[in-house]
Parts: C-alpha cells; structure tokens; sequence
C-alpha cells in the first residue's frame, strides 16, 4: 500500500509565503513525476507544478516566478514553496506521483489527502 501525506497548509495574508511538503510512504520501488494540483470551490483541478525524476521543472504560468518545486529521492518527498501568495491561489493542494510499487508492475498515480491554503487579510 502506498500513501501520500501532505502537510503545510494554513492561513496566509497576500505577499506572505508557505511551503508545503508531501511524503510518500509503504511499498515503493522507484518514484517517477511529482506534482502539486490544486482545486479553488468551484473550479477544476489544475496542475501547479511538476518535477520528474530527472529534475526537469515545469510550472503553470499563473505561479511562475513565485513557486518552487523541489524533491528528495532519499526521503520520498516533494514540496512546494509558494511566496507572494495572492488570494487567487486560494485552493485545496493536493501533492500527486507516479509510484512503481515493485519491479514488475505498472507505475500508478496516487494521490494525497490535500491541504487547504488560504489567502486572506
């Protein structure tokens, strides 16, 4: 079983920063794309930023510039550094990843539970 636990979320004021961290635990043989998504009330889920295994880098226009993606191999986890928030990135988090779980089998996307990042004064 695999699990991916993501914490970091909160209240935030605009200009103001968070960094959020996702860890992935249980049975995992190699760990491929990581990825943050969010989802604003009423809205759909969208992708914010992406870090394959090879550290290659993508990130949705609207958070260029102020987001940063990040990973460690070692510990099995991704975070996201967000600063200047603005009230638009107002969202549920939610942290992504390609998991291969033994040598064998197929990779699979799992999901996290989500963080709630608001940003308000």
């Amino acid at each position: 079983q695999v699990q991916l636990v993501e914490s970091g979320g909160g209240l935030v004021q605009p200009g103001g920063s968070l960094r959020l961290s996702c860890a992935a635990s249980g049975s995992i043989f190699a760990i491929y794309d990581m990825s943050w998504y969010r989802q604003a009330p009423g809205k759909q889920r969208e992708l914010v930023a992406t870090i394959t295994f090879g550290g290659r880098i993508n990130y949705a226009d609207s958070v260029k510039g102020r987001f940063t993606i990040s990973r460690d191999d070692a510990k099995n986890t991704v975070d996201l550094q967000m600063n200047s928030l603005k009230p638009e990135d107002t969202a549920v988090y939610y942290c992504n990843a390609e998991i291969r779980r033994t040598k064998v089998t197929e990779p699979k996307n799992y999901w996290g539970q989500g963080t709630q990042v608001t940003v308000s004064s």
